[in-house]
């Protein structure tokens, strides 16, 4: 079965999409998408996570910029998919933009940061995204976030 013909996506199906490999690759599971349409997906937040060792040590939180890197991470995912191309050798994924950054709750070990994106437009290959974190159906953040492809991708 074809990536594109998938609908839940586990971590070696996104390591085929993403550049992005450990200790950077933030999502771990693709739960749904829809072509042009959103995708939600899991990051699995364990205390194990090297960061947690100095933000902090007295109260681990996850960092505010890791926490959207995840968001554009999931939303890089939905535009190759949408697109229905797999990442070549010199292909990458530029994180270009993002706009109303708001955090409303803190994201800790043992949470499951479920992320959404929502396309809002496509214009040659740049990708804009309203995204939104939820942990325990609460929303840890939201973020209008823009992507772009560069380099050369193959069809899938």
């Amino acid at each position: 079965m074809d990536l594109k013909d998938k609908k839940v996506l586990n971590v070696n199906d996104i390591r085929k999409i993403l550049p992005h490999r450990y200790p950077m690759l933030l999502v771990d599971k693709v739960l749904d998408w829809e072509a042009g349409k959103k995708i939600t997906a899991i990051k699995n937040v364990t205390a194990n996570e090297e960061f947690f060792n100095g933000h902090f040590p007295h109260y681990p939180v996850m960092p505010g910029v890791l926490i959207i890197e995840a968001l554009a991470q999931t939303a890089a995912i939905f535009a190759f998919m949408s697109a229905g191309a797999i990442l070549g050798d010199d292909a990458t994924v530029y994180f270009a933009t993002i706009d109303n950054a708001r955090f409303k709750r803190p994201v800790e070990p043992g949470d499951q940061l479920v992320m959404e994106a929502e396309l809002i437009r496509n214009m040659r290959g740049m990708w804009k995204f309203k995204t939104v974190g939820s942990v325990d159906g609460q929303v840890a953040v939201e973020a209008e976030v823009m992507c772009a492809i560069r380099g050369s991708t193959e069809k899938q």
